[in-house]
């Protein structure tokens, strides 16, 4: 058991002494559990639960548990214990042994809720990888997914079918399906009609007591009808339904967009208790069971889509036009005050007048679409006309361009964010959301506004879902500061007095209860609403152990407690506000910490720097599961919508860990890099002896026997290694054909195809001869065997050698290009995105797969194979933004190009690969089951990806310069530069 659960004071718990059909407050509403459940308990149900839960699965060290256990609100509470359940059994057998040993139990899908509903201090459950299976059925109208799907591959799995899933929130990149229907998310476009609820066609739920129910089989809802709960849910409705003034109140509450507490409309909309179960899950947010598996109407995604941002010179003319809007065929309505324009105005694709607007000004960005480009006409043409008579600051405009249209809503999506990283250091970002009557929406805007200045927040921004009347408000916030504290629960009290006392709006529009909103429940629902929703959660969880202190809590400063601190710890991740956007992006998720949980645990340990032994073993931990285990792709970056690279963070603690020794060392390989490259062949050469002697069954046991006797201090041999070559190039009469330098890098000079692969010639010498049959002459730089980009020492934080040899680079290519006169190619895209960077506006290089795709290929005919091949676009690929020309390549050359979607980074990480290969194996672990059986070869542009990805997908990868040579023709097409 960790230290932390160690140091937490406990008594025992009493019994609840609940009666029968008597609801009373669940014990744990509103106590920290780590103060009423004594630490024997956690150890005992340990115990208990690694009888059917692997050691790993089992997360008791600090650093997880603080990491981990985050999530993007502004609270925070350290479980005591983490459990990664993959399957629904295992689901089950925990919820008997949290409830034998009465210990509260919270489920945790991708942790974007901004509310506080995704943490616990006593016992919290994560998904692991048996989560993720997607059923499209009906040719797509309805679609089953499992909690762990991410919304965005589900929308990817529906898009060849010209379907979508409808809740569309801004986090649906990183965004689970446990949290999106757990939540009753929305969104931007899909309103009220096409959220979870009202696009719920059945869903599986693992009850309190580990039951099952399936409302979307037969046999189990008779079954469920004869249930004790099921009787509780029809009295509660009869009653509901006879109380005419709450009923009537229900009704009026869900006009509006409408999360705070449980969705009271499934009493009144359905008259079975298998729909009543079902309805009342969606919005639950893990208090009433767990979501195993949910079945949605899906909704249609026009393939045609014209947006416009229109701005006005008021915010009331902004939201007068919201109510014009409402009679046109427009799909998306997002009104922008002007603080939220400012905070995204230097943003990509964002007009330059937006820099001129007055303090009073405002914009809506609206969407419309259609099957066809005719129809899509006409809609814009009956907006148009019906905005005619409003004053605009500029002429109405739409755009169809999808890359315009993208960039408007992406930065909508960013301007939370936004506001968050240009914050004081050392703050928190706050972000709510309310809901008014949509005629009067602009009143309550200038009222709300009134409200942020009133009490300080000056920075304020307030935008949002104006068609359905949903304003968000981000503001900033000290949380560490007691009367900063004090001012804000003030305020909070003053917005929903305003909402509910003043406009009988929702408090909660979308972004559910949690524990921000949880103890105005009552002041929204009254006392009557309350009581049916205290009955609801005595009915599915009598115990009270399921998510405590969520969205019934009986402690009126529960939204003030256990407030989440933000340190400055690097001005390189200072902005970061733990959202989790970049999740999905990392290898190392699951086996060590994400990007988020890195810059979560270094905050920790900057806080309790010097703190004796806790921070000791913090930083310990850190070193192997922050650093060693980051494969510092980069890929986190383009996820974050303040561009946060987590891995430059990452490996600048790396070179500060270094020390002078290694700076030394590095020094001297950097001066004498080329005796470095020959030691590497050596050592190749040696391996690829043993293995041909030995072969690979007692190659691979020995080699691992000696690994792990050494404690993980050698390297892991794969079968796939590559085998020694050692390229000089020859020196060739020019033809008088334009030329381009060539710059094979040191991976290609001295890595060639893995042994199996006789008779396949290195790739300097492929890519030599497809260049020259596309009509170039091919140069390269002098001195060739001691160049290198430097991108192996950046990945160790040696910063000093990597310039020094990106410097030597440059010289040699300035030199060979005649001072840039030549295009320079690089075969490897690691290499040639570091130089980019680093030679920007100096010299001009190209990767291979923009100079094969915009250059090579116009020059030659191709002869497609019919093979299947696999693609993986490496890391650097995925961030210069070739991913789309690489596979335009493949598909010049195969029929059948298959990348998969879920697999990004190889986690191979150069050289990291042989060291932690753990790393590697994780990140690829979903890659061989992803292709299919018919596809035997692999094409990337990274030669050490290309070692970890033959091994995991048991074949082989190589550069994919291979494969456009051997289907290019011999006589080259007229082409030019």
């Amino acid at each position: 058991m960790s230290k932390i659960a160690q140091r937490s004071g406990a008594t025992a718990m009493s019994p609840t002494g609940r009666s029968k059909g008597e609801y009373q407050s669940a014990p744990h509403e509103s106590t920290p559990a780590s103060n009423i459940v004594p630490v024997a308990v956690y150890d005992e149900l340990k115990r208990a639960l690694a009888g059917f839960i692997p050691a790993p699965r089992l997360i008791t060290d600090p650093l997880r548990l603080l990491a981990w256990g985050s999530d993007a609100s502004f609270y925070r509470l350290v479980p005591q214990m983490i459990v990664v359940a993959e399957s629904e059994d295992e689901v089950q057998r925990l919820l008997h042994c949290c409830a034998k040993a009465q210990t509260p139990l919270t489920f945790r899908a991708a942790g974007t809720s901004l509310s506080g509903q995704a943490l616990s201090d006593s016992v919290l459950m994560m998904l692991g990888d048996g989560w993720r299976r997607i059923q499209v059925a009906d040719d797509g109208l309805t679609v089953t997914l499992q909690p762990g799907v991410i919304g965005a591959a589900a929308n990817r799995a529906l898009a060849p079918l010209g379907r979508k899933i409808g809740p569309d929130p801004a986090s649906i990149d990183a965004a689970m399906i446990g949290g999106i229907t757990a939540n009753n998310a929305s969104g931007m476009c899909c309103g009220t009609a096409q959220n979870s609820y009202h696009t719920l066609a059945g869903l599986r739920v693992v009850l309190a007591d580990g039951s099952v129910v399936d409302t979307r089989d037969g046999a189990s809802r008779a079954a469920f009808e004869t249930t004790p709960l099921a009787a509780g849910l029809a009295a509660l409705a009869h009653q509901v339904q006879a109380d005419t003034t709450l009923a009537a109140r229900i009704r009026h509450k869900y006009r509006l967009k409408n999360t705070t507490g449980y969705g009271l409309n499934a009493l009144l909309d359905f008259h079975s208790a298998s729909d009543m179960l079902a309805h009342l899950m969606i919005g639950s947010e893990g208090t009433l069971g767990f979501i195993s598996e949910v079945t949605l109407h899906t909704v249609e995604d026009h393939a045609h889509k014209a947006s416009a941002l229109i701005l006005f010179d008021h915010l009331a003319t902004a939201c007068s036009a919201v109510s014009l809007l409402k009679h046109t065929p427009v799909d998306a309505v997002e009104l922008l005050d002007r603080a939220s324009l400012r905070s995204v105005q230097d943003k990509p694709g964002m007009p330059p007048s937006l820099r001129a607007l007055s303090s009073d000004a405002a914009a809506l960005l609206i969407e419309t679409r259609a099957e066809t480009r005719a129809a899509l006409t006409l809609k814009i043409g009956a907006i148009t006309q019906q905005l005619a008579a409003t004053t605009l600051l500029e002429p109405l405009h739409f755009t169809s361009d999808a890359a315009e249209v993208a960039a408007l809503w992406n930065v909508r999506k960013g301007i939370f964010p936004a506001v968050g990283a240009v914050r004081a250091t050392g703050t928190t970002v706050v972000i709510e959301d309310v809901a008014f009557p949509v005629a009067r929406l602009a009143e309550a805007t200038l009222d709300l506004q009134r409200l942020l200045l009133e009490y300080g927040y000056t920075e304020a921004v307030v935008f949002g879902h104006a068609l359905e009347g949903n304003l968000h408000f981000v503001f900033t916030q000290d949380f560490g500061n007691d009367e900063a504290v004090q001012r804000y629960g003030r305020f909070m009290a003053a917005v929903c007095a305003l909402v509910v006392n003043t406009y009988d709006g929702s408090l909660k529009a979308e972004h559910g209860t949690g524990r921000n909103m949880a103890p105005f429940v009552e002041l929204e629902w009254g006392a009557s609403g309350l009581a049916v929703m205290r009955r609801i959660k005595a009915l599915f969880d009598p115990q009270g152990l399921l998510n405590p202190g969520v969205i019934l809590n009986t402690d009126p400063q529960a939204h003030l407690k256990n407030l989440k601190p933000l340190p400055a710890v690097d001005p390189l991740v200072d902005q970061c506000i733990e959202c989790g956007f970049c999740e999905p992006k990392c290898p190392s998720r699951g086996l060590t910490l994400s990007p988020r949980q890195r810059i979560v645990g270094w905050r920790e340990i900057a806080r309790m720097d010097g703190a004796g032994e806790a921070s000791h073993e913090m930083k310990a931990l850190y070193n192997y599961q922050g650093m060693e285990t980051c494969a510092a792709c980069g890929l986190c970056a383009t996820a974050c919508p303040v561009g946060i690279e987590t891995g430059v963070l990452i490996k600048a603690l790396r070179g500060r860990k270094a020390g002078a020794v290694a700076r030394k060392v590095a020094d001297v390989a950097a001066r004498h890099y080329g005796a470095l490259t020959t030691g590497v062949r050596l050592g190749l050469g040696a391996a690829d002896l043993m293995h041909g002697v030995l072969g690979t069954a007692v190659m691979k046991g020995t080699l691992d026997g000696l690994r792990k006797a050494s404690g993980g201090r050698l390297p892991k041999w794969s079968p796939a290694l590559a085998r020694p070559v050692h390229f000089v190039p020859h020196a060739t009469p020019p033809s008088g054909a334009e030329r381009i330098v060539y710059f094979p890098s040191c991976a290609a000079r001295n890595m060639g195809p893995q042994r199996g692969h006789e008779g396949v010639e290195m790739l300097p010498v492929v890519a030599e001869r497809l260049f020259r049959r596309a009509g170039f002459d091919v140069v390269y730089p002098d001195h060739l065997a001691g160049l290198c980009c430097g991108q192996p020492f950046e990945s160790k934080g040696l910063n000093d050698a990597a310039n020094r040899m990106s410097a030597e680079l440059e010289v040699a290519l300035h030199d060979a290009s005649e001072q840039g006169r030549w295009p320079i190619v690089f075969d490897t895209s690691p290499c040639s995105y570091r130089m980019k960077r680093y030679v920007v506006g100096r010299l001009k290089v190209r990767d291979s797969i923009e100079f094969v795709h915009d250059v090579v290929l116009p020059r030659l005919t191709l002869q497609p194979q019919t093979e299947a091949v696999a693609v993986h676009p490496v890391c650097s690929v995925r961030k210069m933004g070739t991913v789309d020309k690489m596979l335009a390549i493949a598909r010049r050359c195969s029929g059948q190009v298959h990348c998969i979607d879920d697999v990004l980074c190889c986690g191979f990480a150069g050289e990291r690969g042989f060291m932690r290969p753990e790393l590697n194996e994780h990140a690829l672990r979903h890659l061989k089951a992803a292709l299919p059986v018919t596809c035997h070869e692999g094409y990337s542009t990274s030669r050490t990806c290309e070692i970890g990805l033959s091994e995991m997908a048991q074949m082989p990868y190589q550069s994919l310069l291979y494969l456009v040579e051997r289907c290019s023709a011999t006589v080259p097409a007229v082409g030019r530069l």
